[in-house]
């Protein structure tokens, strides 16, 4: 199994930055694909950001500009950097992974959820 722990989120104002990190532990995994999601109240989780084992990127149009994902794969760890933050980013917000734990097929690996709030 693959355990990811989160941290970083907290209250900011609009306009200000977070910095999200999430690193996996385990035994004998091999994590491919990682990405950050996010749930807003009364709504569906959706995609903000994932990044290969290559380091290719893809956002979601709302956060383009604004947010930037990397990883350290010595490390396990993928971060979400928050620049210019809206109120409508507010969210909780939870990393996946992507990875095999002694199989040739990945699964997929979720955070506990960080609470990220933007104050207008």
């Amino acid at each position: 199994q693959v355990q990811l722990v989160e941290s970083g989120g907290g209250l900011v104002q609009t306009g200000g930055s977070l910095r999200l990190s999430c690193a996996a532990s385990g035994s004998r995994f091999t994590i491919y694909a990682m990405g950050w999601y996010r749930q807003a109240p009364g709504k569906q989780r959706e995609l903000v950001a994932t990044i290969t084992r290559g380091r290719s990127t893809n956002y979601a149009d709302s956060v383009k500009g604004r947010f930037t994902i990397s990883r350290d794969n010595a490390k396990n760890t993928v971060y979400l950097q928050m620049n210019s933050l809206k109120p409508e980013d507010t969210a909780v917000y939870y990393c996946n992974m992507m990875a095999t734990t002694g199989t040739s097929v990945p699964s997929g690996f979720w955070g506990q959820g960080t609470q990220v709030t933007v104050s207008s």
